[in-house]
């Protein structure tokens, strides 16, 4: 796949699925999933504040006609009763309304009544850049705020999932850092890096090709790789782009989408279900590709 309209024409040849939203008293939840309904990708079933809902949908013009709708005005159990949906396979996929990401997750990762695989969960967002050549993954700009290197492991594992679900066999994945060069004393994350780096060329971590540390130019360009004498299989070509922290992957992400002109998608990846846990501030065509994803993903 090469754009985000792939993406989207790729969940659609899938059917319609189910979306279950978490406390969809929310205007910008309530749109993409209707608007996710239009695009022919997902019927949603909207768990909540009932009178809430139907307001906002008079207001937005989405028709609630054949749509299932569930009363539970306490955002705790709302979302249970999503995720409660989902495990059961009543639901396809899961997404958070108006309430906190925080409680979403506490129920969709309960160790007896959610969707935990067992796994660390972490965001997974795919990106259409036109100043690149191909699209790519930025993890972790939403989930693990400074991750050590088994989570850095768990977030690459994620990551490389969906990559392969959108079609790359053997996803590049570049350890991103300041520079490129390890700095034991001062930058840990280099350290890590050359770890992560090392346990994928002697066989530990398979279906991916790894290298880092790698400042952010020499992942994503050939010619500056070449500049610094970069010799690296990843170096200009990066599938993926793995942020060393939460500050890093997040500035990453909302600058591409905000400065950069790129189009995205985002997901929560490793819970048994992917998770679409989008922001108010996304525009409606990232709400639209992230449910998109998520199908695509599961």
């Amino acid at each position: 796949m090469k754009t985000i309209a792939d993406i989207i024409a790729a969940a659609r040849s899938r059917g319609r699925k189910r979306i279950a939203v978490a406390a969809a008293q929310e205007v910008s939840a309530l749109e993409g999933a209707f608007d996710a309904r239009a695009a022919g990708l997902a019927e949603p079933i909207l768990i909540g504040d009932l009178e809430a809902i139907r307001k906002i949908a008079a207001d937005i013009g989405a028709d609630l006609a054949g749509v299932r709708m569930i009363e539970e005005k306490d955002y705790a159990a709302a979302a249970a009763a999503a995720v409660a949906l989902v495990r059961t396979g009543e639901a396809d996929v899961l997404m958070k309304g108006v309430l906190d990401t925080s409680i979403l997750l506490k129920a969709a990762l309960n160790k007896e009544t959610g969707i935990n695989a067992g796994k660390l969960t972490s965001h997974v967002a795919v990106m259409e850049s036109p100043h690149y050549h191909k699209l790519f993954i930025v993890t972790d700009a939403a989930i693990n705020i400074a991750p050590d290197i088994q989570a850095k492991l768990d977030i690459i594992t994620n990551a490389v999932k969906v990559s392969r679900a959108l079609g790359v066999d053997r996803p590049k994945v570049a350890l991103l850092a300041a520079v490129e060069k390890v700095n034991y004393d001062k930058m840990p994350c280099t350290v890590d890096a050359a770890i992560i780096t090392q346990m994928n060329r002697r066989g530990q971590i398979k279906d991916c090709v790894i290298d880092g540390p790698l400042a952010l130019d020499n992942a994503i360009s050939a010619e500056s790789a070449t500049i610094k004498h970069i010799v690296s299989e990843v170096a200009g070509d990066a599938d993926i782009l793995v942020a060393p922290d939460i500050e890093a992957g997040n500035v990453l992400y909302k600058s591409l989408l905000d400065l950069g002109g790129a189009h995205g998608a985002g997901i929560v990846a490793g819970a048994a279900k992917p998770i679409v846990l989008t922001s108010r501030a996304d525009s409606r065509d990232t709400k639209l590709a992230s449910i998109a994803l998520a199908i695509l993903a599961g």
